[in-house]
Parts: structure tokens; C-alpha cells; sequence
């Protein structure tokens, strides 16, 4: 037994309700355990319980021991002045208020079922990355459905945070904003950093200049990368090195000291195949803000990224070093989903929180239920203990509960969790 775990018990009345007592003898009938308390003061307010012949409205503490009251300095803290209720495991230590009265104490000990304990016991010393594995799927399809849903918006409200977070760096410029976005989800996990790095270094109002000019901004975005090194070998590679050579000087730019990552990474993921791509979407795209706040479908957002493809000269090049087998170097439908899904579906709902219209955020998360799912280890685990994943709502959610939920064993505020130590 742990003090979460008692507020847990205490928050959806998990124990024995009939015929309570205090530890007094006086007779106890609640009518609601109150509001978790997550901040300073008593574990929960606004109880409302009958206490003898007594109807009492307030705060009720809990302890694993009665004594801990004593321990945390409760007796002299304003905060704890006005309990209705102490509710403990055991009570180890009879508790007096200022006027010498005895504190309505309730024990639990005898009234929580022990296959609730053991079912929390079980899930805790599960070292898995699902620790409830073996009680799945636990949930109806129905409330499964209910609870991905949830998850999905928990997902995107974190997301959304990190997105005005960038509003404020960029100093309110929405456009500049989908810019960083969506160059750091082309660099994916391994050279994200780099890519914001240098979309944070070529600002939209710099890289319009060179819109109509695919070659330039090709070279400035390879350029900031620290790409160019190798690039002396043939005529194409001669032609970026030269562009970058005046536009660094031109500029005051000075390219990152970030190193791009190759290793261990699928070819057609190479940054510098992203970096082609994201030059040839620039250069198609007169704004992505205006772009994307008028999408009124995932289709109408799919054309934006439809047939996006690096150079010609990417389709015998992986890198400046050898040439390969020729094959054009599209950004390809998974690739597409993805933006959708990661960036563009995140900015939109940052966009919806910040001019509060609710009713776009139902849509963009009936948006998600369009995409298909991602296919990644996280999905592939879920998918392998029963758990249906159908679409990107279902993906984005599944992801949210291993990262925020399993891995930090949040099993509490789990609705799969929850059920599971409700069971029988």
C-alpha cells in the first residue's frame, strides 16, 4: 500500500462502503469523496459526508498511518484546520484538534479487497514495457475507443504547447512557425535538431527571395547543414558550392556546427534527400500558414505534398560522394502521412487552441481517424498483445499511453488501469 494508491481507493470508493464507521464508532455515509487535491493542502475538498447525526461539507486528508498527520506538521498548518474526514490505512496514533476534540479517523485496512492489492502489486513489479499485459485488453471496444480519443487529444494538447511555445520565439509569425515545423519533422528523429537549426538560421522572409530559384534554395539549406564539403565532384555539386559561397557571404550566415547523421538510416531518409525535397516544397508552396489553415479535408492537405521529389540529380545520389542506381526520389505517401499527421495537424489544433475555437479541434481529431496508423515499434508491440490500431488516431494514442502512461506506470489515472484493479 502507497498514499497514491489510498487516494486512488479513496477517489472511486474501491473499498467496502457498508455499514462504515470512524474508528469512534460513529456511523458514516458519503455522499461524495470530494475533488483530488493536486496542489497545496488536504488530498481532497468539497466532501460532502454524513458523520454521526452530522452532515459535514469539506476537506478529507489521507495517510497510510494516522500518526504521518503528526509527521507532515498537519496539526499546525492553516491548510488542515477545517477536516471533516481523516482516512488511513491503519490508524497506529489517536489525533486530537486544538480543542482536544478526537479527528474523525475512517480505516481501510479491513475493507480493500486483496485481489485489488495484488493486481497493483502484479503490475508494478512487471519490468515490461506494458506492465498490464497480461490482463488485456481489459476494456470494452467501446471504452477502449473512448479513452484512444482522449489520449489522441492529450497528444496533440502537448504538442500544441510546444507549438506556441515556437509562436513566442517567433514573435507571433504563424508562417515562420510552420516553417521550423515542418523542416524539423523532415530531418525525422535523428537529424531534427539540425533541421530546425537551420530553418531557425534561413527565416521564411530570407528564403523567399529565393523561391523561384529551386538551385538556391537547395544550396542554402545543404549549405547551413555543413552538407557541401563533398560536393566538388561533379558540375551540380560545384553549382551548390558556389550559390552557398555567395549567399553565406551575402547573408553573414554561418552553417551549423551539428553534424548530419547518416548511420544506421534507410537511403531515401538521408538528409541530404530530405533537404532536396523540403528546397522543392519551398519552392512550390507561396505560404504554407495560408495553405494549411485553409484545408477543409486530409485530401486538400495531401496535395500539398503530393509529387514532391528531390532534384534530378538526387536520382542517381544518395550523397555528393557516389553515384547509384537511378531511381526518382520522391517524398512518398508514408512520408506525407506523416507531416500530416506530426506537423501540420499539431500546428493546426496550436492554431485552434490559440483563437479557442473548439470545434476545429473535434475536427482535426476526426481528421487522424482518416490517416492510416503509423507502423512503428510502439504500434507493432500493441498490435502483437491484441490491441486493434486502425488509424492515426488510434496510433497517435497508443504512442501517448506507452511514452505518459506504461513507461512512467501512471496506472491510476489509466482507464485500462483502472478497470484492471476494478475487476471483479
Amino acid at each position: 500500500m502507497n498514499e497514491r494508491l489510498l487516494q486512488f481507493i479513496w477517489q472511486f470508493q474501491y473499498f467496502n462502503v457498508k455499514e462504515l464507521f470512524t474508528t469512534q464508532g460513529e456511523r458514516v455515509v458519503i455522499e461524495r469523496c470530494g475533488m483530488l487535491n493536486l496542489h497545496q493542502g488536504p488530498d481532497f475538498s468539497e466532501a460532502w459526508i454524513h458523520i454521526g447525526n452530522t452532515t459535514w461539507v469539506g476537506a478529507v486528508e489521507l495517510h497510510l498511518l494516522a500518526s504521518d498527520w503528526n509527521r507532515h506538521r498537519h496539526y499546525d498548518d492553516p491548510y488542515y484546520q477545517k477536516i471533516i474526514l481523516h482516512v488511513v490505512w491503519e490508524e497506529d496514533e489517536l489525533l486530537f484538534d486544538g480543542y482536544g476534540n478526537r479527528i474523525p479517523t475512517l480505516e481501510l485496512k479491513d475493507r480493500i479487497a486483496a485481489s485489488l492489492l495484488q493486481r497493483y502489486r502484479c503490475i508494478m513489479d512487471n519490468p515490461m514495457p506494458v506492465s498490464c499485459a497480461s490482463f488485456l485488453p481489459a476494456l470494452t471496444p467501446l471504452a477502449w475507443y473512448a479513452w484512444k480519443e482522449r489520449l489522441a487529444a492529450e497528444r496533440l494538447e502537448q504538442k500544441a504547447m510546444q507549438v506556441l511555445e515556437t509562436l513566442q520565439q517567433c514573435n507571433g509569425d504563424w508562417e515562420e512557425v510552420c516553417w521550423r515545423s515542418i523542416a524539423g519533422n523532415f530531418g525525422g528523429k535523428v537529424n531534427r535538431i539540425l533541421f530546425e537549426q537551420v530553418a531557425t538560421a534561413l527565416p521564411v522572409r530570407l528564403l523567399a527571395r529565393h523561391r523561384n530559384r529551386r538551385t538556391q534554395l537547395e544550396a542554402l539549406l545543404m549549405g547551413q547543414a555543413n552538407l557541401l564539403g563533398h560536393a566538388g565532384k561533379d558540375a551540380y555539386g560545384l553549382l551548390l558550392q558556389r550559390e552557398y559561397a555567395f549567399y553565406r557571404n551575402k547573408y553573414k550566415l554561418v552553417p551549423s556546427a551539428l553534424p548530419a547523421a547518416f548511420l544506421r538510416m534507410r537511403p531515401a531518409s538521408f538528409p541530404t534527400i530530405r533537404l532536396s525535397q523540403l528546397a522543392a516544397l519551398f519552392h512550390r508552396c507561396p505560404s504554407f500558414y495560408s495553405l494549411f489553415c485553409e484545408a477543409r479535408s486530409v485530401a486538400s492537405l495531401s496535395t500539398v505534398f503530393a509529387d514532391i521529389a528531390a532534384d534530378d540529380y538526387w536520382n542517381t545520389h544518395y550523397h555528393f560522394k557516389e553515384e547509384s542506381k537511378s531511381q526518382p526520389k520522391y517524398l512518398g505517401r508514408y512520408m506525407a502521412d506523416n507531416l500530416i499527421i506530426n506537423t501540420v495537424i499539431p500546428l493546426l489544433f496550436a492554431h485552434a487552441s490559440y483563437h479557442n475555437t473548439v470545434h476545429q479541434k473535434a475536427d482535426l481529431l476526426s481528421w487522424l481517424l482518416e490517416l492510416p496508423a503509423e507502423q512503428n515499434r510502439i504500434t507493432r508491440e500493441w498490435q502483437a498483445m491484441g490491441i486493434t490500431i486502425h488509424s492515426a488516431l488510434d496510433s497517435q494514442a497508443m504512442t501517448e499511453l506507452s511514452n505518459h502512461y506504461c513507461a512512467k506506470k501512471r496506472c491510476l489515472v489509466c482507464a485500462v488501469g483502472n478497470k484492471i484493479l476494478n475487476a471483479g
